[in-house]
């Protein structure tokens, strides 16, 4: 016998902000085009309603495949929106997730109910539909507060790389175009303890500069042992 609820069920959908860093290590991020009404012809955050057999984790990565063709990422929950006159088709909760990942490493192509797909610099993003304006403005305030206290951006950058190209990186997601203070920077990283210096540059024209490489397993160890203050205090850098 099948059971009737007494209350309405609201429809439940998912929502992906993903962000990622381009050659030159400014943030994007990926919108596609609605090939369906409502706001059809609008850009909006891929994403879709949740189907009765998944959970809302695959749904958005589902979600983000079928419009997108973007697959294989690490995401993490942003938040849930649910004012009522959020969807023009009814009362509609999304749940939001967001990335940061290397725009390089995942080719884009518009499928399913997407007329288009495209990166947009996180400072030139177009009109949006639904509450996407929103979510989008949740989803950037979440990555640069994180990105001041847990190592989020190492694996965006080669394999090596040199301390001024680190500072771009935080700069670029920070937001911060005045540039963070040099010394400071390098004082606070360095202290931390999770950077392994391995050469110096070749072959370039200037005075080469060291390289370094991120040692994944001395920042495990560190939150392993409860030193969350010590990573904070390494990368809340004063702007």
């Amino acid at each position: 016998m099948s059971y009737t609820y007494d209350y309405p069920r609201p429809s439940v959908t998912v929502d992906c902000v993903i962000f990622g860093l381009d050659a030159q290590q400014k943030v994007n991020v990926l919108l596609i085009q609605r090939k369906n009404d409502p706001f059809a012809g609008q850009w909006a955050m891929p994403g879709g309603f949740v189907d009765m057999d998944e959970d809302l984790e695959t749904a958005a990565l589902r979600e983000l495949e079928e419009e997108t063709g973007v697959h294989d990422l690490f995401i993490e929950q942003l938040f849930t929106f649910g004012a009522p006159d959020r969807d023009p088709r009814g009362r509609v909760i999304s749940v939001a997730y967001y990335a940061l990942v290397n725009l390089e490493h995942h080719p884009i192509e518009a499928a399913s109910d997407a007329r288009r797909v495209q990166w947009f610099p996180v400072n030139d993003v177009p009109e949006l539909a639904f509450d996407h304006a929103h979510i989008f403005r949740v989803a950037l305030e979440r990555l640069r507060a994180k990105v001041r206290y847990q190592p989020i951006g190492f694996e965006l950058l080669p394999p090596t790389f040199t301390l001024t190209q680190l500072q771009n990186l935080y700069e670029n997601i920070l937001g911060i175009e005045s540039g963070l203070n040099k010394r400071n920077f390098r004082t606070r990283i360095l202290k931390m303890g999770v950077l392994q210096e391995v050469g110096v540059q070749e072959g370039v024209a200037h005075r080469p500069a060291r390289l370094y490489r991120f040692d994944r397993r001395k920042y495990e160890e560190l939150e392993k042992s409860k030193y969350e203050d010590l990573i904070r205090r390494g990368l809340d850098f004063d702007i």
